[in-house]
């Protein structure tokens, strides 16, 4: 499985780099033709200019999330949930059937995002601590790693868009195939651009945690890159999926609680599966993937069951890394949405509707590139800490958090 993983990626790689020159020559042909609506002197500036927003907006947003979490944590948190409903009125504002869709669907996640934010309010405190305290010393050369992953993140996205583009000037049935296309290989290869990064901090960091040992970066990812493609593969493919389902899982039981016997039995059921599932597949996985080279199943079974030995399953559900990471890449892709759609909506009103939307995809994935090490350093401190809870490196930030957890059940 691991080198069938690699192959494929490397093959789409390919693949997609070719079907991206061609529908960009294609594109350019058409636009050249006098019949042809297609205009890229307007469709291209917004949304490269929205591209190189996200790198900006990123790397200053990992700059603040480093230096003041307490503060990147509740902007995250807060100003999310309107920046999201700011795009639904953009949406709104163009008109198109469409467009109200997508803006009707924003404005509604930007109300659930409001009251999600208000749910975990009170474990701000902790996140902000767990987040300061296990990147507190991050490994050497990581403002490097950071700042190639989000120009490599930005030459490859601009390189899609040029394609996305030319398959855009045509508009027949076959090329929005393409686009779709062209959109899932592009979101598996950020997760594994994304999951490289996690995997080498991880395993620095974790060797640091673990044994008080300082491992050299760029080793770590010569490794990475040598011999855990594969496996980095397979977790990118994997872990978004399984996550998508444990949460949805997990939202359903609080919905439905026990209001209605045939409800409460099938989220019970549709619980059970996703916590078989999140023990075959979940980020934390990606730890030992790097420190001990094993396959990505194996190496999250051993993690989860490590974590569910020193009864740290309640703490790990309640960690709000996750989230942060998930409500910053949804800002930045929100502002990137904003600065591009609002362009596009200036110079050429038909094209505001999908540039906003690849906007958005651009900004959120560059968003959680720049954000993966810090999450790496986090996973790596419970991954070490859930191994040997007694060792010296730790502090008591967990050990207070297990008994404030405790204290909450018990009354």
């Amino acid at each position: 499985m691991r080198k069938l993983f690699q192959i494929i990626f490397y093959i789409q790689l390919i693949l997609i780099s070719i079907l991206v020159i061609v529908l960009t020559i294609r594109g350019f042909v058409y636009a050249a033709r006098s019949t042809n609506h297609f205009r890229p002197e307007k469709w291209y500036p917004p949304l490269l200019g929205s591209a190189a927003s996200a790198g900006i907006v990123s790397y200053l947003w990992e700059w603040i999330s480093f230096h003041d979490p307490s503060k990147a944590i509740k902007i995250a948190f807060c100003v999310g949930p309107l920046l999201t409903c700011a795009v639904g009125i953009l949406h709104i504002l163009i008109g198109c059937p469409i467009s109200l869709a997508i803006g009707t669907i924003a404005i509604i996640s930007s109300v659930i995002q409001s009251l999600y934010t208000c749910w975990v309010k009170p474990r701000f405190d902790y996140a902000t601590k767990i987040l300061t305290v296990s990147t507190s010393f991050p490994p050497d050369k990581t403002a490097t790693f950071v700042i190639l992953s989000i120009i490599t993140c930005l030459v490859y996205s601009s390189f899609l868009v040029t394609g996305i583009g030319g398959a855009t000037a045509a508009g027949t049935g076959l090329d929005i195939l393409f686009i779709i296309v062209i959109l899932l290989t592009y979101t598996w290869t950020m997760q594994v651009i994304k999951n490289m990064l996690y995997v080498t901090i991880s395993r620095v960091r974790y060797m640091n945690f673990a044994c008080g040992a300082d491992m050299n970066t760029w080793i770590a990812f010569r490794d990475t890159v040598q011999h855990l493609v594969g496996r980095v593969c397979i977790g990118s493919a994997v872990v978004p999926v399984i996550g998508t389902i444990r949460g949805s899982a997990r939202a359903m039981k609080s919905v439905v609680g026990g209001t209605d016997e045939f409800l409460f039995s099938c989220a019970d059921y549709y619980s059970r599966l996703a916590s078989t599932l999140i023990t075959y597949g979940n980020r934390w996985g990606f730890v030992h993937v790097g420190v001990y080279n094993k396959g990505f199943m194996q190496a999250s079974a051993d993690t989860w069951g490590a974590f569910k030995t020193a009864e740290l399953i309640p703490l790990i559900d309640s960690d709000l890394t996750g989230a942060f990471c998930f409500f910053s890449g949804v800002a930045v892709g929100s502002i990137c949405t904003l600065v591009g759609g609002t362009w596009a909506l200036a110079i050429h009103k038909s094209y505001a509707t999908e540039v906003s939307i690849y906007a958005f995809f651009i900004g959120y994935f560059i968003c959680r590139v720049a954000l993966a090490w810090q999450q790496a350093c986090v996973s790596a401190y419970y991954v070490a800490y859930a191994e040997n809870p007694q060792s010296l490196q730790f502090d008591a930030t967990i050990p207070v958090r297990i008994q404030e957890l405790l204290q909450r059940y018990n009354v």
